[in-house]
């Protein structure tokens, strides 16, 4: 005779062996393994029962599913007394290889598999960033879902699906976007990003950029409107402003009118942001785009100090000295601290002293900080373009190229000729870069100067996430309530994205691709339901590692 045995361990667990009885005695024929819960306890009764089977008998298929049995765990050993119930004298019991009395449930089956791995770690990041002030469940899975798979509010249901949550209906999720904008949600998230960037990071030096995101749609009305476009496209659009740290995290972002200039966004941008947390000193930078009259006087009235880049044929004003006293020669790094006019008129720069003035705000008052810079690389590659630039106006100046006008072709009495003198200038300016600054020499050095202009590259990696991993053009958004709540979701995935990079050093793309393949199994064994974690090797588990830990930016 061969049965299935169960007995209680020393250590507390149940073991399941498979026992035969030989001459009246009971010999161990294999132990299958030891259980800790009833789950594992009905997978190696299962697997007992399956090496009892004899392969060689038939099976009549009636279409009937075939079940399995709920095993329990023996318990442990009760101490006998005198008044003590009758128990059996030993924990050991045999249970038979098939019992009709024994209750029945349905075979282990798999319910879901979900990417819950994932889901976890985004929202502990959110969690971390102080995001959960907000208090809306709904809002962070809209978030996440973006950060996951950026698609319609229609189909988020189906992301969150994936990563294992039940997302509620679309009129909720609508209710949840108008309560994002009237609930001041982005004040929130602005406030919680600022207090992260300053115990994480530092917020003395603040980035600013601008880009549009267009919309096919056939009017335009109060927001989308046409305007320059940075796709060079004459879509109806909007323009939006973003103000970062010098790490590339969002501080703050602003919606203008399509046909808003660039120039005109930046000064309520960081009114916005000096306002809402009393920030009394920084600096500010932005590109050339930026630079006008205007934006540096109210920047300087604010007490707030700026870098902003300087345009090149400024080059000629401000180096009027240099020209005079060495002419054309510049060395490779070389650096000249002079000044710039703050208006045309304003000449404070005398070109009969050979050395260039040192800017300070009471000596020059009609004048601000100017710092160029020559790179032997820069103007190889200037003079690249410029040389493809000359070739197409002599095409176009031959008639051998018909198309509108280029750069360097002049039109007189309707005949075009090539503008010498205008290319001989563009020449003589290869290799420089301008910066201009209201932030004495004392205080910030030229290379200091040049290298936190050189920062702006982390907003533009900003607006790249964006609008490529984010993508967050509006597409089926068109009151202007909807699209601020809408670039109220980019935003805060946004920081998301930018810190999951930080603690991971990987992009946001590899990370998902890490991760989003490993999936949770929520499983029925012995009629309990318990979910397994996927399995990770040292990579997936690094990179969970670092979403756990938060890193030191300082």
């Amino acid at each position: 005779m061969v049965w299935v045995r169960r007995v209680r361990t020393a250590s507390g667990a149940t073991a399941v062996q498979i026992a035969e009885s030989v001459n009246g005695r009971r010999r161990i024929v294999r132990h299958v393994g030891s259980a800790r819960n009833e789950a594992d306890l009905g997978l190696l009764m299962e697997q007992a029962r399956a090496l009892l089977a004899d392969d060689r008998q038939g099976v009549l298929d009636l279409g009937i599913t075939p079940v399995a049995a709920k095993a329990v765990m023996v318990p442990a050993a009760r101490p006998s007394g005198l008044f003590m119930d009758p128990e059996p004298s030993s924990a050991v019991s045999a249970v038979p290889a098939v019992s009709a009395a024994r209750p029945m449930v349905s075979r282990s089956r798999v319910l879901k598999t979900s990417s819950g791995l994932l889901y976890g770690a985004l929202a502990g990041v959110y969690t971390d960033l102080g995001f959960d002030v907000v208090a809306d469940d709904i809002f962070r899975d809209l978030v996440i879902a973006r950060v996951v798979e950026p698609t319609s509010l229609l189909d988020v249901d189906r992301v969150l699906a994936e990563l294992g949550r039940r997302a509620v209906s679309l009129s909720t999720r609508k209710r949840t976007l108008r309560r994002a904008h009237q609930g001041s949600y982005r004040d929130q998230v602005a406030v919680a990003c600022f207090e992260h960037a300053c115990t994480s990071g530092d917020v003395s030096l603040v980035l600013y950029d601008v880009t549009t995101l267009y919309f096919e749609a056939e009017k335009e009305d109060g927001l989308r409107k046409v305007g320059y476009s940075k796709e060079r496209r004459v879509d109806r659009q909007i323009v939006v402003g973003l103000l970062v740290d010098r790490e590339g995290f969002p501080l703050e972002i602003g919606c203008f009118e399509g046909n808003k200039a660039e120039t005109a966004t930046i000064i309520p941008i960081v009114k916005q942001f000096q306002e809402r947390h009393n920030i009394a000193d920084m600096v500010v930078v932005a590109d050339a785009g930026m630079l006008s009259t205007s934006n540096l006087t109210a920047l300087d009235e604010a007490n707030l100090r700026f870098i902003v880049g300087s345009r090149v044929t400024k080059a000629p004003k401000d180096l009027e000295s240099h020209f005079r006293w060495h002419g054309d020669a510049f060395t490779d790094g070389q650096l000249i601290d002079t000044l710039i006019p703050r208006t045309g008129h304003t000449v404070e720069n005398d070109p009969n002293l050979k050395a260039e003035p040192v800017w300070d705000r009471e000596q020059h008052p009609g004048s601000w900080r100017a710092v160029w810079a020559y790179s032997a690389k820069r103007a190889a590659r200037d003079s690249t373009t410029l040389t493809l630039q000359e070739n197409r106006a002599k095409a176009v100046v031959a008639g051998e190229k018909a198309a509108r006008t280029p750069r360097f072709v002049k039109t007189t009495n309707g005949s075009r000729t090539l503008d010498e003198a205008s290319l001989a200038r563009a020449r003589r300016l290869v290799g420089l870069k301008g910066y201009v600054t209201n932030i004495p020499a004392e205080l910030m050095p030229a290379s200091e100067v040049i290298a936190s202009y050189h920062d702006l590259w982390q907003v533009e990696q900003s607006f790249r996430m964006s609008k490529t991993d984010l993508r967050a053009r509006p597409m089926f958004a068109r009151t202007r309530d909807a699209i601020e709540a809408h670039l109220t979701i980019v935003f805060t995935a946004l920081a998301v994205s930018r810190e999951v990079q930080a603690r991971t050093g990987l992009s946001l793309r590899r990370v998902l691709r890490a991760l989003k393949p490993l999936r949770s199994a929520t499983i029925e064994i012995n009629g309990v339901v318990t979910t397994i974690p996927p399995a990770l090797n040292s990579d997936e588990a690094e990179i969970i590692e670092a979403l756990e830990r938060p890193p030191s930016r300082h």
